[in-house]
């Protein structure tokens, strides 16, 4: 009998001891993603407070330099006799701004490229020369009355203040990729009140694609950058509500089968307008490379005694565009003529104007937003396709859902990123009524896109600048990682994982058994895989995965 008892003890114990065994291992593992889950909620609080404080104020200095120029241009507008002192100083500005770019190249452009490339783990820089440089450098292009957005700098700037975070946080690479987007995140949440889009942006355009601990990162960024932005703009007495105030919509009936057939005609046509900016774009590009006279910085004096000749033209063609947008809507004062010319004429002379001298910035990497430019753009060609379709037969109360919805095809057929350019469209207006047809617009803009076969003009440029750098040239590499228990790989379907940019799972050894896997196979603590892929920045990508997936097999 005891013989028996023992021998059912010696049975019973180890099957005991290994479930209690596994119940450790589970429950130790919960605890470690619980941990991990609330380090990305900690770092994202961290980097949307940074980055709504700095971003913040960011944009309020642009407002007040904005706002300075047009008064000084005023006044050469109305003293002629002093024009050439201000051809004089553009010309020193441009010298300045040319000095800077060779001192600081990673600010070149509108700034959303360099951090896409950053938060994808394919560039590195120096955050706080980044932020600072970029913070300068767009205010002065600003304050010198070029068509110069703050947006896309803000962008930078957060993504910058996020890099810092983790920097002194000294958090591993693959946190820093989370803060950065997650600083990425706060520039639409600052500079239109628009988290959703803020968000929507950080999946398509920045790491297109979603994973949980993206979602979490960003999510925490954008509601304490959010939180700043209002406790600022409050504290400074300025407005935290919608952007476009001056648009209405609730005269318009958007069942009315006659108003989609304007919408399409509007879209095709902005659409169409895109794709030729997004051409002309490149080609400026191409064309400004070969301007080399005075160690590249001559070719600065280019866009900025354009935009001298174009503000003294009209307030419409300096700044980003913001006041233009609102002007075009139906509760605004009305436009401000050009020569007394009709309203009709002065919308083209404005877009006109503002697409030459949008392409001259973004061609010749003035330091410069065209986010904003781009709306602005889009939005005018929405007003000409108003003043046709009115004189087609459409009613007016449809003029200005006509416009934003252009505009949004416009943007889409230049940034190829449809979910955006309808969430923000949504968010710019708090207008929910002309959803149906601002989802015909967007997919159209895209449409187009897919048919002249255009790549985002942000991913180009960002492919542009790493093929032109000897420092992010790309070297292949292939290595073999352990699944570790507890790693943000284990558990986990290859699609849900964020693999750094240009790398893929070639196969996946189990035990005794290896397959090739797909979007949806499950990987498991242990398993071997083998990545291949491209590597730009020596040790991150392997870095990365080290700290993704586990320890490294082999050599």
């Amino acid at each position: 009998m005891a013989e028996g008892r023992r021998a059912r003890f010696l049975f019973t114990f180890p099957v005991g001891y290994g479930t209690m065994c596994g119940v450790r291992e589970r429950t130790k593992h919960i605890k470690k993603h619980v941990r991990y889950g609330l380090q990305i909620v900690l770092v994202g609080a961290l980097t949307g407070t940074f980055a709504g404080v700095v971003v913040t104020l960011y944009t309020v200095l642009a407002a007040m330099a904005e706002e300075f120029s047009r008064g000084y241009y005023a006044f050469f507008r109305t003293h002629p006799a002093f024009i050439p002192l201000l051809f004089l100083a553009l010309f020193l500005g441009a010298v300045v701004i040319g000095g800077t770019l060779r001192a600081i190249p990673i600010i070149r452009g509108s700034g959303i490229p360099q951090t896409e490339g950053a938060l994808r783990g394919l560039m590195r820089f120096k955050w706080y020369r980044a932020l600072t440089g970029m913070f300068a450098a767009s205010l002065f292009t600003i304050f010198m009355g070029l068509s110069a957005g703050s947006e896309g700098p803000s962008l930078m700037i957060g993504g910058a203040c996020g890099y810092g975070t983790s920097d002194l946080l000294r958090r591993n690479a693959l946190i820093r990729r989370y803060q950065i987007t997650g600083g990425a995140c706060a520039w639409l949440v600052v500079a239109f009140n628009a988290p959703l889009t803020g968000m929507v942006f950080a999946f398509e355009e920045g790491q297109k694609r979603f994973t949980p601990e993206v979602f979490i990162c960003a999510f925490s960024s954008v509601v304490f950058a959010v939180l700043v932005r209002g406790l600022l703009r409050a504290a400074m007495g300025l407005e935290t509500g919608a952007y476009l105030t001056t648009f209405s919509f609730a005269a318009a009936d958007m069942t009315q089968p006659l108003f989609y057939l304007y919408v399409l005609l509007g879209s095709v046509l902005c659409a169409l307008a895109g794709v030729g900016f997004y051409f002309l774009v490149f080609a400026a590009k191409k064309l400004f490379a070969r301007l080399t006279f005075w160690k590249g910085m001559g070719k600065m004096a280019v866009p900025f005694l354009l935009a001298g000749a174009a503000g003294l033209l009209t307030a419409y063609l300096m700044g980003g565009g913001h006041e233009f947008i609102s002007a075009l809507g139906s509760g605004s004062a009305g436009i401000e003529r050009i020569f007394s010319s009709p309203v009709w004429a002065t919308v083209l002379i404005v877009v006109i104007g503002k697409l030459i001298v949008t392409v001259v910035n973004m061609g010749a990497g003035v330091p410069c937003g065209a986010f904003i430019p781009m709306l602005a753009i889009g939005a005018g060609l929405g007003a000409l396709m108003s003043c046709l379709c009115g004189a087609m037969g459409m009613d007016a109360a449809y003029a200005d859902a006509l416009i934003v919805i252009c505009m949004a095809a416009f943007f889409t057929a230049v940034v190829r990123a449809p979910i955006t350019g309808a969430v923000i469209t949504l968010e710019l207006t708090w207008n929910f009524a002309f959803l149906l047809p601002a989802l015909i617009g967007v997919a159209v803009g895209y449409l187009a896109g897919e048919i002249f076969r255009t790549k985002p003009i942000y991913d180009r440029l960002l492919d542009d600048m790493l093929s032109e750098s000897a420092e992010y040239s790309a070297h292949a590499f292939a290595a073999r990682f352990r699944v570790k228990a507890g790693s943000a790989a284990a558990g986990r379907a290859v699609r849900d994982v964020l693999w750094p940019a240009d790398s893929r799972v070639t196969r996946v050894e189990r035990g005794a058994e290896h397959f090739v896997p797909d979007g949806n196979s499950v990987l498991l603590a242990g398993d071997v895989l083998t990545i291949e892929g491209e590597e730009r920045t020596e040790g991150e990508t392997c870095e990365a995965l080290a700290e993704t997936v586990g320890e490294k097999e082999g050599p």
